[in-house]
């Protein structure tokens, strides 16, 4: 299987559980692309929900997304600190067409303080009840919620101290 190459622009599309196209990123720089992590930048760039509405990202955001984790990271840098947003979802996927993963509602906001707060629980409730999510799918959920909020306190992996600003400054490089 091939992966992006460094410096390709690439477009990332999350679907949700039933299939459906939920929210498209276009104009996504890759920084690094192997079969274990996607790291991406961006900046100001146009997103696509599903019911065709669109808008702009705010700031410059640096992108990681694993092939094991049901879990990916934006970190986007503001003038006051870098917030992190995270989604629980499925591990990428990549077909030379799109960086694709299926959201699982749930999401952390981390704030540069390090505090974080859980979002959407009553919007994977629903989903969990009308997509009928199999008890399994909720396990790896819940443990992937868990490894997440420990990466999160122990500064480790995307929340290391200094990880967001050097791949911010590769995706400088790269303009």
């Amino acid at each position: 299987m091939s992966f992006p190459a460094t410096g390709s622009i690439i477009n990332i599309q999350s679907y949700k559980h039933n299939g459906y196209l939920h929210r498209t990123w276009g104009d996504t720089a890759i920084l690094k692309g192997s079969s274990q992590i996607i790291v991406a930048g961006n900046d100001r760039i146009i997103v696509t929900e599903s019911d065709g509405r669109q808008w702009r990202t705010r700031e410059p955001a640096i992108c990681y997304f694993s092939s094991k984790l049901w879990f990916n990271v934006i970190g986007m840098l503001r003038e006051d600190g870098i917030y992190y947003y995270c989604n629980l979802g499925s591990p990428f996927m990549w077909d030379n067409e799109a960086l694709k993963y299926i959201d699982y509602d749930l999401d952390v906001k981390v704030f540069p303080d390090g505090t974080y707060i859980l979002l959407d629980e009553d919007e994977y409730k629903l989903h969990h009840r009308m997509m009928k999510y199999p008890p399994e799918l909720d396990a790896i959920l819940k443990k992937n919620l868990n490894e997440l909020l420990s990466m999160i306190t122990q500064k480790k992996g995307p929340f290391e101290p200094g990880f967001v600003e050097e791949w911010y400054e590769r995706f400088l490089e790269l303009r």
